[in-house]
């Protein structure tokens, strides 16, 4: 072989891994799988099983930078590639929480904003209003907004729901592709809205429970298109909708306060349904190993485990009804599933249990945050940590696993009713007035 063939195969070797290495940087950047796309994260159990972000911090440590964010809006942030992003309602006749207390639950003329930050120093990359406007309803003082809702993205599109003030789709750049109304809700107590979309291909699916027709629609993601829609029999409720596969078939498992219900995701076809769970059913659904679990814990406490292999029809007491519990459940945080382990809280209260996601066996049970004593956030998991943000501004850190060990207290000054996104590195942690990026430094 001469030296010129060996140059020209040693060329193309290279070539050739730096393909391989390409595509593997491709795949693992278009997948999500180490971004937060939606609310509860990558897999909707709200653990990451690529970050790594760090245990301690303080307003003095481990700040890479913090934005103060204007108006109102406890959805979560929403992490693709080197952007952040953020849904808020900002009054148009004032500015900050303040004109928000004095009118207390009278609502005036909003914007409805979605904002893109850079992940790096969390500048504005993009500003939209999707839509000016005064919410036809109030919201709860202490709990609701008029943007609670988390964006979605796939890293093409963002699709940002302000529920009765529409849902509008843009694409990564700030354009807009589609719009959609469908129509206002009504609330009982007027408590607010609070439900995001969940997307799975190119489908993104809306739960639109309230007082007055409640139904589920499946959306064209490109589009917007309606492409079906079911009437359901139920009144108020606030949980986000799972898209899981069984079988090799997505469907769309649901909570409700009068059944908890599966839809086929192509043709919304009912599935199964079962007893539902309590009044205001606000946690979302969690799932892993085929294992779906559903909970409630207002005016009483439900949890329904089910085998989703065994689940068609009518699950009532059948089979696919593996564990159920009755018994301090969440009121609002939703169920944290970390590797086959389930964390609950009690109610809004920083008291902790965890379970055997597959046979419902505990743990430990009612373990009591110290510093964290009202938790409306819902708990996250990540490099053998949970995180548990309170609303006074106390974030616990436990280690991961059967044995209850509290690993540090991390108090900011800022409280937190939204749940926080954990990537990379990096917690991004959404307070009352300011986004947190907490990073090693």
């Amino acid at each position: 072989m001469t030296a010129h063939m060996s140059r020209k195969l040693a060329t193309a070797s290279i070539a050739m891994a730096l393909a391989v290495v390409t595509t593997v940087i491709s795949a693992r950047r278009t997948d999500g799988e180490q971004y937060w796309p939606q609310w509860r994260g990558p897999h909707g159990t709200g653990a990451s099983k690529q970050a790594k972000p760090p245990a301690e911090w303080s307003e003095t440590k481990n700040i890479r930078w913090r934005k103060t964010i204007p108006g109102r809006g406890f959805g979560t942030p929403v992490v693709w590639g080197d952007l952040i992003f953020v849904l808020t309602a900002v009054p148009v006749d004032a500015t900050g929480d303040a004109a928000h207390a004095a009118r207390g639950r009278t609502p005036g003329a909003h914007k409805y904003v979605v904002l893109a930050l850079n992940r790096k120093d969390g500048r504005v990359v993009w500003e939209q209003v999707a839509r000016e406007d005064t919410p036809h309803e109030g919201a709860h003082n202490e709990w609701g907004t008029w943007a609670s809702p988390s964006a979605v993205t796939d890293g093409q599109h963002v699709i940002a729901s302000f529920e009765s003030r529409g849902i509008y789709a843009y694409d990564m750049k700030g354009k807009l592709i589609w719009q959609k109304d469908l129509g206002d809700k009504t609330m009982r107590n007027q408590f607010g809205e609070g439900s995001s979309p969940a997307l799975h291909g190119n489908t993104l699916v809306v739960v639109w429970d309230h007082q007055a027709g409640s139904f589920i629609v499946a959306l064209d993601k490109r589009s917007g298109e309606e492409r079906w829609r079911v009437a359901r029999d139920e009144i108020d409720g606030w949980a986000t909708p799972l898209v899981v596969v069984s079988g090799g078939k997505p469907q769309v498992v649901t909570s409700g306060m009068k059944q908890v219900r599966s839809y086929d995701l192509e043709t919304g076809k009912l599935l199964w349904h079962g007893g539902g769970l309590t009044m205001n059913p606000i946690p979302s659904p969690v799932a892993s190993d085929g294992i779906v679990i559903l909970t409630s814990g207002f005016r009483g406490n439900n949890l329904k485990a089910v085998r989703l292999a065994d689940a068609r029809d009518d699950i009532t007491n059948s089979p696919a009804l593996v564990w159920s519990l009755d018994r301090d459940t969440p009121y609002v945080p939703s169920p944290l599933l970390y590797d086959g382990i389930l964390y609950l809280l009690k109610s809004n209260s920083g008291i902790l249990s965890a379970f055997d996601a597959a046979t419902g066996k505990p743990h430990y049970q009612l373990a009591r945050l110290e510093g964290a004593p009202n938790v409306f956030a819902s708990p996250a998991g990540a490099a053998g940590r949970v995180y548990v943000p309170g609303q006074d501004g106390t974030t616990v850190v436990l280690k991961h696993g059967p044995a209850f060990e509290v690993i540090a207290q991390n108090k900011l000054d800022d409280g937190f009713n939204a749940s926080p996104a954990l990537v990379d590195g990096e917690i991004y942690l959404r307070g009352r007035k300011s986004l947190y990026c907490i990073a090693e430094r």
